[in-house]
C-alpha cells in the first residue's frame, strides 16, 4: 500500500519544462536568421546539387543532355519567323550590287540566327566603291541590303593606275582609260589624294581656263602645277596656291598671256612671277638678239 502511495506520489510531481541542453543550443540556432536560411535553403540546395552532380557525372548523361539542348536550340531557330527566304540590295549600280551579292548567303531559306549582319555589313564596306552599309533582317523574312557608294569626285593617276577619289580622298574604284571620265578632273602624283579638297578649289577656281586645264600634278608632296593644253604649265606656291591661280587669271585677261609663246608660269614666289617661254620662241629670241647685237658690232 505504501508502495503505491509513493507511486502514485511520484506520477503526480510536475514535469521540468526545460528543454534538453542539446534542443536549448538548436532553439537558439535557429533563431539565428543565417542559420535558419541555411538549414531551409542551403541544405535542399546541396542535396539537389550532390544528386545532379552525380547524375552529371556519368557520360551517358552528359551526352544525352547535350544532344537535347542541340535539338531544342535547332528546333527553336528553324521556326518559320526566324527562316529568311531572300535578300535584297539597292543603292548600288549592277557591277557593285553583283560584288556585294557575292558576300552574301547564296542558299535560302537560311536562320536568322546563322546570319552574322555586323560581319556581312564590314565585309561589304570593305569594298571600294562603298562608302557605307546597312544590313538587317526585314519583314516577310527578306535579307535587306542598303547600299551608300562612294562618289568620285575627281580621278587620280597614280603610277600605271587609274583610280576614282572620293571628297574624302579615298578609293572608289577603277576605270582603264582616261576617256571612260572625261566628266571627272585629273589628279596626279604622290600624295595628291590627301590633298583633295585643295585641288578641287584649284578646279573651281580655274574659271576661263578650265576648258584648257589638263589637270594637276602634285610635286613633291608640297604644291600643285597645273598643266594646260599646248604643254603650258602654271608653278603654282605651297601657300595659298589660289590667289595665285586668281594672279595669273587676271594677267592672262590683262595681256593675253597665255595665248603667247609661254612654256612655264612660275608663281611659286608671289612677289615675283616668272615666264619661261618654249623651245621655239627661246630659239628665235636669241636669234634676233644675235642678230641685233652683230648689227650694233658693225
Amino acid at each position: 500500500m505504501r508502495s503505491l502511495i509513493r507511486r502514485a506520489a511520484s506520477d503526480a510531481a510536475p514535469r521540468d519544462p526545460a528543454p534538453s541542453r542539446l534542443g536549448y543550443r538548436y532553439q537558439r540556432l535557429m533563431l539565428t536568421p543565417g542559420f535558419r536560411g541555411t538549414v531551409r535553403i542551403g541544405v535542399p540546395i546541396l542535396l539537389i546539387m550532390a544528386i545532379a552532380g552525380s547524375w552529371y557525372a556519368k557520360p551517358e548523361n552528359r551526352a544525352a543532355l547535350a544532344a537535347t539542348i542541340a535539338e531544342t536550340k535547332q528546333s527553336f531557330q528553324q521556326r518559320p519567323q526566324f527562316m529568311v527566304q531572300t535578300m535584297h540590295v539597292t543603292g548600288g549600280d549592277l557591277a557593285v550590287m553583283t560584288d556585294v551579292a557575292a558576300l552574301l548567303p547564296q542558299a535560302f531559306p537560311v536562320s536568322s540566327f546563322d546570319l552574322d549582319l555586323e560581319q556581312m555589313r564590314a565585309d561589304i564596306e570593305a569594298l571600294a566603291p562603298i562608302k557605307s552599309a546597312s544590313v538587317r533582317v526585314g519583314q516577310g523574312g527578306a535579307l535587306e541590303v542598303q547600299l551608300t557608294p562612294r562618289v568620285p569626285v575627281a580621278l587620280w593617276r597614280d603610277a600605271g593606275t587609274l583610280r576614282l577619289i572620293d571628297a574624302d580622298g579615298v578609293e572608289a574604284g577603277q576605270i582603264m582609260a582616261r576617256a571612260e571620265r572625261l566628266d571627272l578632273p585629273l589628279i596626279a602624283g604622290d600624295g595628291a589624294e590627301d590633298m583633295i579638297d585643295e585641288a578641287l578649289r584649284l578646279f573651281a577656281a580655274a574659271g576661263p581656263l578650265i576648258d584648257r586645264v589638263r589637270g594637276l600634278v602634285r610635286m613633291g608632296e608640297r604644291r600643285w602645277d597645273m598643266v594646260l593644253d599646248r604643254d603650258q604649265r602654271l608653278l603654282l606656291p605651297s601657300e595659298d596656291p589660289v590667289s595665285a591661280l586668281d594672279r595669273v587669271i587676271a594677267l592672262n585677261d590683262a595681256q593675253d598671256m597665255l595665248n603667247r609663246d609661254v612654256a612655264v608660269v612660275d608663281m611659286r614666289n608671289t612677289n615675283r612671277p616668272t615666264l619661261r617661254m618654249n623651245e621655239e620662241a627661246a630659239d628665235a629670241l636669241r636669234r634676233v638678239n644675235t642678230t641685233i647685237n652683230d648689227g650694233a658690232g658693225n
